[in-house]
Protein backbone atom coordinates (compact mmCIF):
# COMPACT_ATOMS: atom_id res chain seq x y z
CA UNK A 1 0.00 0.00 0.00
CA UNK A 2 1.20 3.58 -0.93
CA UNK A 3 1.20 6.15 2.57
CA UNK A 4 -0.77 9.11 1.46
CA UNK A 5 1.70 12.05 2.56
CA UNK A 6 -0.45 14.96 3.82
CA UNK A 7 0.56 18.82 2.15
CA UNK A 8 1.42 21.43 3.72
CA UNK A 9 -0.24 24.71 3.54
CA UNK A 10 1.61 26.60 0.20
CA UNK A 11 1.21 29.72 1.71
CA UNK A 12 3.32 28.60 4.54
CA UNK A 13 5.86 28.28 1.92
CA UNK A 14 5.42 31.16 0.47
CA UNK A 15 6.09 33.26 3.06
CA UNK A 16 8.51 31.52 4.52
CA UNK A 17 10.58 32.07 1.27
CA UNK A 18 9.33 35.87 0.94
CA UNK A 19 10.85 36.33 4.97
CA UNK A 20 14.12 34.48 3.66
CA UNK A 21 14.54 36.14 0.40
CA UNK A 22 14.05 39.58 1.46
CA UNK A 23 17.17 38.98 3.82
CA UNK A 24 19.01 37.58 1.25
CA UNK A 25 18.41 40.95 -0.98
CA UNK A 26 19.33 42.95 2.05
CA UNK A 27 22.50 41.36 2.65
CA UNK A 28 23.03 42.45 -0.89
CA UNK A 29 22.03 46.14 -0.38
CA UNK A 30 24.09 46.30 2.44
CA UNK A 31 27.25 45.36 0.44
CA UNK A 32 26.78 48.09 -1.94
CA UNK A 33 26.31 45.01 -4.50
CA UNK A 34 24.02 45.78 -7.85
CA UNK A 35 20.62 44.38 -8.46
CA UNK A 36 21.36 41.20 -10.45
CA UNK A 37 23.21 40.10 -7.26
CA UNK A 38 20.71 41.17 -4.70
CA UNK A 39 18.37 39.03 -6.88
CA UNK A 40 20.58 35.77 -6.58
CA UNK A 41 20.94 36.38 -3.01
CA UNK A 42 17.21 36.73 -2.74
CA UNK A 43 16.38 33.30 -4.33
CA UNK A 44 19.03 31.29 -3.12
CA UNK A 45 18.48 32.39 0.12
CA UNK A 46 14.55 31.98 0.00
CA UNK A 47 14.51 28.75 -1.73
CA UNK A 48 18.08 27.15 -0.22
CA UNK A 49 16.74 25.80 3.30
CA UNK A 50 13.04 24.18 1.65
CA UNK A 51 15.30 23.16 -1.01
CA UNK A 52 17.94 20.90 1.53
CA UNK A 53 14.37 20.07 3.11
CA UNK A 54 12.73 18.50 0.22
CA UNK A 55 15.64 16.77 -0.59
CA UNK A 56 16.44 14.74 2.39
CA UNK A 57 12.48 13.88 2.12
CA UNK A 58 13.14 12.58 -1.60
CA UNK A 59 10.37 14.97 -1.90
CA UNK A 60 9.72 17.32 -4.83
CA UNK A 61 11.93 20.04 -4.29
CA UNK A 62 8.99 22.81 -3.56
CA UNK A 63 9.46 25.76 -5.33
CA UNK A 64 10.11 24.19 -8.48
CA UNK A 65 6.80 22.93 -8.41
CA UNK A 66 5.08 26.16 -7.03
CA UNK A 67 4.42 28.99 -9.25
CA UNK A 68 4.33 31.76 -7.11
CA UNK A 69 7.66 31.07 -5.15
CA UNK A 70 10.48 32.03 -7.67
CA UNK A 71 8.14 35.27 -9.06
CA UNK A 72 7.91 36.42 -5.34
CA UNK A 73 11.74 35.62 -4.56
CA UNK A 74 12.15 38.36 -7.36
CA UNK A 75 9.72 40.83 -6.06
CA UNK A 76 10.96 41.10 -2.57
CA UNK A 77 14.49 41.95 -4.10
CA UNK A 78 13.14 44.49 -6.12
CA UNK A 79 11.46 45.77 -2.92
CA UNK A 80 14.36 45.80 -1.38
CA UNK A 81 16.68 47.51 -4.12
CA UNK A 82 13.54 50.41 -4.88
CA UNK A 83 12.33 50.80 -1.56
CA UNK A 84 14.46 54.29 0.66
CA UNK A 85 17.31 52.66 2.79
CA UNK A 86 15.87 54.02 6.05
CA UNK A 87 13.35 51.29 5.98
CA UNK A 88 15.73 48.65 6.54
CA UNK A 89 17.93 50.60 8.88
CA UNK A 90 19.03 49.54 12.29
CA UNK A 91 18.08 45.60 13.04
CA UNK A 92 15.89 44.62 10.56
CA UNK A 93 18.15 42.21 8.56
CA UNK A 94 18.43 40.34 11.98
CA UNK A 95 14.62 40.15 12.69
CA UNK A 96 13.36 39.12 9.62
CA UNK A 97 16.37 36.02 9.47
CA UNK A 98 14.84 35.27 12.58
CA UNK A 99 11.16 34.76 11.40
CA UNK A 100 12.19 32.92 8.44
CA UNK A 101 14.52 30.62 10.88
CA UNK A 102 11.69 30.06 13.10
CA UNK A 103 9.31 29.62 10.49
CA UNK A 104 11.11 27.15 8.19
CA UNK A 105 12.08 25.09 11.01
CA UNK A 106 8.71 24.29 12.20
CA UNK A 107 8.08 23.67 8.67
CA UNK A 108 10.95 21.56 8.44
CA UNK A 109 10.10 19.69 10.96
CA UNK A 110 6.02 18.70 10.53
CA UNK A 111 7.16 17.63 6.72
CA UNK A 112 8.93 15.54 7.83
CA UNK A 113 6.72 14.28 10.18
CA UNK A 114 4.00 14.23 7.50
CA UNK A 115 6.79 11.79 5.41
CA UNK A 116 6.61 9.22 8.21
CA UNK A 117 9.93 10.69 9.84
CA UNK A 118 10.55 9.76 13.47
CA UNK A 119 10.16 13.06 15.72
CA UNK A 120 14.47 13.58 16.53
CA UNK A 121 15.25 13.05 13.08
CA UNK A 122 12.19 15.38 12.20
CA UNK A 123 13.28 18.05 14.61
CA UNK A 124 16.97 17.45 13.19
CA UNK A 125 15.68 18.12 9.10
CA UNK A 126 13.68 20.80 10.76
CA UNK A 127 16.87 22.80 12.49
CA UNK A 128 18.62 22.16 9.18
CA UNK A 129 15.83 23.69 7.00
CA UNK A 130 16.09 26.86 9.45
CA UNK A 131 19.57 27.38 9.28
CA UNK A 132 20.36 27.18 5.50
CA UNK A 133 19.28 30.11 3.79
CA UNK A 134 21.18 31.94 6.38
CA UNK A 135 24.76 29.55 6.52
CA UNK A 136 24.10 29.74 2.42
CA UNK A 137 23.80 33.77 2.27
CA UNK A 138 26.62 34.58 4.37
CA UNK A 139 28.83 32.06 2.36
CA UNK A 140 27.76 33.41 -0.64
CA UNK A 141 28.20 37.10 0.81
CA UNK A 142 31.70 36.15 1.61
CA UNK A 143 30.51 37.16 5.85
CA UNK A 144 31.34 35.14 8.61
CA UNK A 145 28.66 32.41 8.84
CA UNK A 146 26.14 33.18 12.01
CA UNK A 147 26.04 29.83 12.87
CA UNK A 148 30.19 30.27 13.94
CA UNK A 149 29.59 32.66 16.07
CA UNK A 150 28.26 32.00 20.08
CA UNK A 151 25.05 33.53 19.41
CA UNK A 152 21.30 31.80 20.14
CA UNK A 153 21.01 30.26 16.49
CA UNK A 154 21.00 27.29 15.95
CA UNK A 155 19.48 27.15 19.72
CA UNK A 156 16.36 28.96 18.78
CA UNK A 157 15.97 26.65 15.81
CA UNK A 158 15.86 23.57 17.94
CA UNK A 159 13.33 25.71 20.07
CA UNK A 160 11.01 25.72 17.23
CA UNK A 161 11.66 22.16 15.54
CA UNK A 162 11.15 20.52 19.20
CA UNK A 163 8.21 21.87 19.92
CA UNK A 164 6.37 21.44 16.72
CA UNK A 165 7.61 17.77 17.30
CA UNK A 166 6.36 17.65 20.72
CA UNK A 167 3.15 19.46 19.97
CA UNK A 168 2.18 16.46 17.17
CA UNK A 169 3.48 14.12 19.29
CA UNK A 170 0.58 15.15 21.79
CA UNK A 171 -2.09 16.15 19.07
CA UNK A 172 -2.41 19.59 19.20
CA UNK A 173 -3.91 21.26 15.95
CA UNK A 174 -1.73 22.17 13.48
CA UNK A 175 -1.96 25.87 13.23
CA UNK A 176 -2.27 26.09 16.95
CA UNK A 177 1.03 24.25 17.52
CA UNK A 178 3.15 25.80 14.28
CA UNK A 179 2.44 28.95 15.68
CA UNK A 180 3.62 28.52 19.59
CA UNK A 181 6.49 26.76 18.16
CA UNK A 182 7.44 29.33 15.66
CA UNK A 183 6.84 32.10 18.15
CA UNK A 184 8.82 30.47 20.90
CA UNK A 185 11.95 30.38 18.51
CA UNK A 186 11.45 33.52 17.10
CA UNK A 187 11.39 35.16 20.65
CA UNK A 188 14.50 33.60 21.84
CA UNK A 189 16.38 34.47 18.70
CA UNK A 190 14.94 38.21 19.16
CA UNK A 191 16.53 38.34 22.84
CA UNK A 192 19.47 36.83 21.90
CA UNK A 193 19.77 39.67 19.42
CA UNK A 194 18.51 42.52 22.12
CA UNK A 195 20.19 41.24 25.02
CA UNK A 196 23.17 39.74 22.97
CA UNK A 197 23.01 36.33 24.91
CA UNK A 198 25.33 33.68 24.13
CA UNK A 199 26.11 30.30 24.50
CA UNK A 200 29.57 29.73 26.35
CA UNK A 201 32.04 28.19 24.34
CA UNK A 202 34.21 25.23 24.64
CA UNK A 203 37.13 26.23 27.21
CA UNK A 204 38.74 22.69 28.58
CA UNK A 205 42.29 22.16 28.05
CA UNK A 206 45.67 24.57 27.03
CA UNK A 207 44.70 27.90 26.26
Amino acid sequence: MIAVVPVLPTWLDLGATAIFALSGALMAARLRQTLVTATFFAVVTGVGGGTIRDLMLDAPVFWLRDPWIAPMALATALLAWFTPRQWWERQILEWLDAAGLAMFSVLGTAKALSYGVAPVPAMVLGIISGCAGGIVRDMVAGVPSIIMRPELYVTAAALSAGLTATFAWAGLPNLAAWTIAAGAGFGLRLAAIVWNIKLPGYSRGKE
